[in-house]
């Protein structure tokens, strides 16, 4: 999927990619060994090598920050396959919508650290553990984890590449929230979780404090593990199938084929 990419070179866009694809170009090294390249002059050419050239240095020394600062934003889902081995994926509750951070969730796919105000979050554990990864994965955090994050530690994130799964998910026609995506494509809850949304994690969060009950606590701990431990199957599911649904659209565009809607 990355080697297949040219949406991060320069002044090429998806229609000049898909161009590409239709052409029979679909690799780094596909675009390399071709002496010329309709639309592409000689100097432009040489630039854009050199350019993959780079690319390939990163890929082999696992260089995400060089993917990060390349890809658009939009595009940065199709790095989930290259670096779905160094993922975190991330969550985070607040006192309210953007009042302070109550519980920061992380997942590596295998395990789970929850960080929780007043027990265990601090920023420096916090910035210690982000530089482990090389990716970052949430939903909606674009618009609302990661601003919330950098507002309260500052610039603890890495600069590694993001993928905010919404928007991939809405380009293969999942819209909502993640509770709501997730029931449409079978990733289950557990009952005594199925129901509990966003406004609920604030109500348990302020009960704790009323209360110092640790029931809430550990509902609200639970519910946010829920949400991270989601997002793997999720972008495991969206991945590909935004990858396929771009190709076909290369090919309704180039050759004016009508393809079945992927899903």
């Amino acid at each position: 999927m990355l080697q297949q990419s040219f949406i991060f070179l320069d002044r090429i866009g998806h229609a000049s990619e898909r161009r590409l694809w239709s052409s029979g170009i679909s690799s780094w090294t596909d675009f390399q060994e071709k002496e010329t390249i309709r639309g592409i002059s000689l100097l432009k050419k040489g630039f854009l090598d050199r350019k993959i050239d780079a690319a390939k240095q990163a890929r082999i020394e696992r260089n995400a920050h060089f993917f990060g600062r390349e890809f658009p934003f939009q595009e940065s889902w199709r790095l989930y396959e290259e670096f779905k081995d160094d993922v975190v994926f991330l969550d985070i509750e607040t006192a309210d919508y953007y009042g302070y951070i109550t519980v920061v969730g992380l997942y590596d796919g295998f395990e789970t650290k929850m960080m929780i105000r007043g027990f265990n979050l601090d920023k420096e554990i916090l910035e210690q553990e982000l530089k482990k990864y090389k990716l970052i994965v949430t939903f909606n955090g674009a618009s609302f984890d990661l601003p919330v994050i950098r507002r309260y530690f500052g610039n603890v994130i890495p600069n590694i590449p993001h993928i905010d799964l919404r928007g991939p998910c809405s380009r293969i026609g999942l819209v909502g929230g993640l509770k709501r995506i997730e029931g449409e494509i079978g990733i289950k809850r557990p009952d005594d979780l199925k129901y509990v949304y966003g406004d609920d994690a604030v109500w348990l969060w302020h009960k704790f404090q009323e209360t110092q009950d640790m029931n809430y606590l550990d509902t609200l701990i639970r519910y946010n593990e829920e949400d991270i431990m989601n997002l793997k199957p999720l972008a495991e599911y969206v991945v590909p199938r935004l990858w396929k649904r771009t190709f076909l659209d290369a090919q309704k565009i180039n050759h004016g084929f009508l393809h079945q809607e992927v899903r």
